[in-house]
């Protein structure tokens, strides 16, 4: 069995903040759009919040219409959030309860070429068992199976499957299987909650799957807390909780099942204090530690591959690890570097807005 993981970064719709060609470009965007969700869902805006709230939608450019920005639209369904006139815009809402709304972020295609090399990528690696992270929806993922990735001449997958996360960019996490590999049970996550509130930023998506041998796999598939916006301490709290959470589901698992996998973008590095409890605090172990394991020369599984990019992982119980035969990273899907040179990458991609993703996808050749 050969199971991968792999951020394609959406595969037809983007959130046009994500969708530029560096992050900076639409990071201001998504902190506004964040902080102003925050804000929203207050009982009563107080002045300070009404202060912000006009900050945070000028800097979106919506302070002369509801759909007047690049990157975000005003929904003001029932009620009115703002009132504008020639003086400015003002705050007329008291509290949630006063208005029926939220800022929505403008989505646009991706790139034609970049969804074509998505499917060389997925083609090539030729998994069983394929966690995907930055899918948009189960439809989508039907989309792509049956006409883009069979319109390259690959080999359709047999089931697709994906669960609305917590995060409205359209990023979450699915699955793709084989014909054989069938999915038994699903368990969402999206609700788990702590102290602080809720957990995962999109989901650990717990699957289920009867191997062609009989054998159950359980398979969690994370997109954790990113860096990009935020302070980098709410960031790697954030992190912390969701690698604390997920070890518990883990171990839980583990007190029936052999065969668990863990496996997604976790947005941080081997030896980050967040993952912590996840790497260090279980038996689980990352494939690219096996002795066949080849990365090529590179540790890292985003952009250039540096070692302080090694963000996505393939972590196995150790019944699986044992039963692993090897693995690797697959980065011809990815322009390495400014000019795309660090490491050969498919013809197609002649500018880093063609590549499948600056995510690497990772694999795992598994005897089960």
């Amino acid at each position: 069995m050969k199971l991968a993981s792999f951020n394609l970064e959406n595969l037809f719709l983007r959130a046009r903040a994500l969708n530029g060609e560096t992050w900076s470009e639409g990071r201001k965007a998504l902190t506004a759009q964040a902080e102003l969700s925050a804000i929203f869902g207050k009982a009563v805006y107080t002045s300070a919040d009404k202060k912000k709230i006009v900050k945070l939608l000028g800097e979106l450019k919506l302070d002369k219409s509801d759909d007047g920005g690049p990157f975000a639209i005003l929904r003001q369904n029932r009620g009115h959030l703002v009132k504008r006139a020639k003086a400015g815009m003002e705050v007329v809402a008291g509290g949630r309860n006063d208005w029926i709304g939220w800022v929505e972020l403008k989505r646009e295609e991706v790139n034609e070429e970049a969804t074509r090399n998505t499917a060389r990528v997925i083609i090539d690696v030729d998994a069983d068992v394929l966690g995907v992270v930055e899918a948009e929806s189960r439809p989508a993922l039907v989309r792509f199976n049956d006409n883009v990735i069979k319109g390259q001449g690959g080999r359709p997958y047999a089931h697709a499957m994906l669960i609305d996360g917590n995060d409205d960019r359209g990023i979450d996490v699915g699955l793709y299987t084989r014909e054989g590999y069938d999915i038994a049970a699903i368990h969402s996550h999206v609700d788990d909650r702590d102290k602080t509130g809720r957990i995962f930023s999109r989901d650990c998506a717990h699957y289920e799957i009867r191997t062609p041998k009989g054998h159950a796999l359980h398979l969690l598939v994370n997109h954790f807390k990113s860096k990009g916006f935020g302070s980098q301490t709410t960031s790697n709290a954030k992190r912390e909780r969701q690698a604390a959470r997920v070890k518990e589901i883990y171990d839980q698992l583990r007190k029936s099942a052999d065969h668990v996998a863990v496996i997604g973008d976790f947005n941080d590095t081997p030896d980050s204090a967040p993952l912590v409890p996840l790497l260090r605090q279980t038996d689980l172990k990352d494939i690219s530690e096996h002795a066949d394991f080849d990365d090529g020369g590179r540790p890292g599984t985003f952009a250039a591959g540096a070692a302080s990019n090694k963000i996505d992982y393939i972590l196995l119980s150790p019944a699986l690890f044992a039963a692993a035969k090897g693995g690797g990273i697959f980065r011809k899907g990815v322009w390495g570097g400014k000019n795309g040179t660090l490491f050969p990458h498919y013809p197609e991609i002649t500018k880093a807005s063609e590549a499948a993703s600056d995510h690497a996808a990772m694999w795992a050749e598994i005897d089960l």
